[in-house]
């Protein structure tokens, strides 16, 4: 890594490739005097940085629409062939601590033959990555190897989230049965705003891998096309995966929501059965419960035993009444 005073200065690298997947890493002069001669190179640089701004605006020799869009604070995922050159726009997951995975983070890229310039604003473990091959000497030879190995190190990189998201949804699916309504439906939707966010975010990615291997340019060979499509193959899957998800998501909800309105059905049945059962006891009742004269019975001291046996055997009789319509 570059030293703490020229990592302040917004370079985060400069790596001077040696042809055979290894080199050395750069300072800051030795970047102002660069020329293709030296070799290739790759310069990694942090685009909030005031001098990391000027030097790819007006020290970069670059156009100022591949500066701007170097530098630009919105983007998303795409490939265009300008002249000889890619300016590529790709996202990442985001696997910084205390971060959300959906809360994508964007690498900006320029790529010619000779060099590559890339900015970002958070760090991207993918470019890390690929400087670990790069000291091990089993790195990219060139620029259209770097592209190639960290395109595919940001989608091998969201083999993890998405494992994640499947075996939260598989533990949701178990427990389903046991955890309190309110907690699951919590859950649920966290789960599917997730994967809603993702899809959203790496769905132009595939349109920017699919326009990676149809755009010509003279040293992205057919041998880095077909990886390219290999990448663009597993970000399919992850995709696939991720709609996956979705759709267990939803179906659980589902499944929810009708076993709550199951319940809420069994429970008003029970209360229109007893409703049923009581009102007519409670007609008797109220009727003979009138304070007039002429109530029958009124003198009689074995009349509240005989009418509570009425009582009785008017239940005696719903009860079978609802047996018999195999309403019980």
């Amino acid at each position: 890594m570059m030293n703490n005073m020229e990592a302040t200065e917004g370079l985060l690298h400069a790596y001077l490739f040696d042809g055979k997947g290894g080199g050395r890493y750069l300072t800051w002069s030795e970047v102002e005097v660069w020329d293709a001669s030296m070799g290739r190179i790759w310069l990694h640089f942090d685009y909030t940085n005031a001098e990391a701004q000027d030097w790819v605006r007006n020290r970069s020799g670059l156009e100022s629409i591949v500066s701007h869009a170097l530098l630009t604070e919105e983007t998303r995922p795409r490939v265009a062939a300008i002249d000889d050159g890619l300016l590529i726009a790709l996202r990442g997951v985001n696997l910084n601590p205390g971060s959300d995975p959906e809360d994508m983070v964007s690498i900006r890229l320029w790529a010619t033959a000779d060099r590559v310039i890339s900015t970002r604003k958070r760090a991207l473990l993918s470019t890390q990555d690929v400087l670990s091959k790069l000291k091990r000497g089993t790195g990219p030879k060139d620029s259209a190897e770097l592209i190639v190995q960290l395109t595919d190190s940001l989608i091998w990189r969201m083999s993890d989230t998405v494992d994640m998201l499947e075996d939260k949804m598989a533990e949701l699916e178990d427990g389903s049965l046991s955890e309190s309504r309110s907690t699951l439906r919590f859950e649920l939707a966290s789960l599917r705003r997730q994967t809603i966010s993702l899809r959203r975010y790496l769905s132009p990615e595939r349109e920017a891998l699919t326009r990676l291997m149809i755009e010509k340019v003279s040293w992205f060979d057919h041998d880095n096309h077909i990886k390219v499509r290999e990448v663009s193959d597993r970000l399919i899957r992850h995709l696939e995966d991720i709609d996956a998800v979705r759709e267990r998501a939803a179906v659980t909800h589902e499944e929810l929501l009708s076993r709550i309105s199951e319940q809420l059905n069994e429970r008003m049945y029970v209360l229109s059965i007893l409703s049923a059962v009581f009102l007519p006891l409670g007609f008797f009742t109220g009727l003979l419960g009138v304070n007039v004269g002429g109530i029958p019975g009124a003198e009689n001291t074995s009349a509240f035993m005989i009418f509570v046996g009425i009582l009785v055997v008017i239940v005696l009789f719903q009860v079978w009444l609802f047996r018999r319509n195999k309403w019980l």
